[in-house]
C-alpha cells in the first residue's frame, strides 16, 4: 500500500505485536543467540522497517523461558561482557511450527475476505 506521496506506507506494527515469540523462536532455529543480536538479527531481515522494543524482547525472553521453549544460559566472557544466550528446546520448536501453521491459515483466510468480488463501494 502506498501513500500519497509515492512512499510506502508503514505496516501496521500491532499485526506484529503477537507474533513476537515466535519471531524469537524463529530466529532462534538456526543458533543460539543473545539479546542484542537476536534483536539485531530481526531489525536486518526487515531491511530495518521493524525493530523489536528491548522491552518487548525481554518480556518475551520471560515468557518463553518460562514456558520451557527456550532456556537461557550465560556465555562465557572470552569476548567482552558476559552475555546471557538463548536456546530453543524442542518444545520451542513444535510451538514454532504450529505457529507459522497457524499465520498462513489465518493469511489464506484474510487475503481471502479482501478479496472478495461483488462488493458494492
Amino acid at each position: 500500500m502506498a501513500s500519497n506521496s509515492g512512499e510506502p506506507a508503514p505496516f501496521s506494527s500491532d499485526l506484529l505485536r503477537g507474533h513476537t515469540d515466535t519471531i524469537v523462536l524463529g530466529v532462534l532455529r538456526s543458533a543460539d543467540s543473545y539479546g542484542y543480536e537476536i534483536h539485531k538479527a530481526i531489525r536486518d531481515a526487515t531491511g530495518g522497517d521493524y525493530e523489536i522494543k528491548e522491552a518487548t524482547l525481554y518480556a518475551s525472553f520471560r515468557r518463553l523461558v518460562k514456558d520451557g521453549l527456550v532456556e537461557a544460559y550465560w556465555g562465557d566472557e572470552t569476548q567482552g561482557g558476559r552475555r546471557k544466550y538463548y536456546t530453543i528446546t524442542d518444545a520451542g520448536r513444535a510451538v514454532y511450527q504450529r505457529s507459522v501453521a497457524d499465520w498462513k491459515a489465518t493469511q489464506n483466510i484474510i487475503n481471502t475476505l479482501l478479496n472478495v468480488k461483488g462488493e458494492r463501494s
